[in-house]
């Protein structure tokens, strides 16, 4: 599965779309890249007159693709145009350590930990541009072809 067919069976769009490109896809993990738009809505108050990526939006992007995308590379053989997945998040716990700016790219590097009973529980980091770790947890969600 190419990871344009994998972004196009993600169940987002924009503004809530947080996945670019996917430039390595196996069975034991995941990377891709997503850059934060400059006038994105959540920077309006996010900080006063010094913007910053809120957590939960980090959060969201290590979810789509370092969960999403890789559930439907491991769900590859159920689904199609006409067979969506459904995803639901289970749990996370992420540590932050660094700020994303507005306009910055980053990368999420995601290692599977385990996969059972369609339920994905991944190790997930995320990266600026300087590669340097931003922050990292361990993410969970069902998995479901309908």
């Amino acid at each position: 599965m190419t990871s344009e067919k994998i972004i196009s069976l993600l169940p987002y769009q924009e503004p809530f779309l947080f996945v670019d490109e996917l430039t390595e896809i196996s069975s034991e993990g995941i990377t891709g890249h997503y850059t934060f738009k400059k006038y994105a809505y959540f920077y309006e108050g996010h900080f006063k007159n010094n913007p910053i990526t809120p957590g939960v939006i980090l959060t969201e992007c290590m979810t789509q693709i370092g969960l999403v995308c890789l559930g439907i590379y491991m769900l590859k053989d159920q689904l199609s145009e006409d067979n969506q997945p459904q995803i639901a998040l289970t749990s996370s716990q992420v540590d932050f350590f660094l700020p994303v700016f507005p306009g910055e790219k980053v990368t999420v590097v995601s290692e599977k930990e385990v996969f059972r009973f369609n339920k994905l529980k991944c190790n997930v980091k995320l990266f600026n541009e300087k590669e340097e770790l931003v922050c990292r947890g361990k993410i969970s969600g069902m998995m479901l072809a309908n």
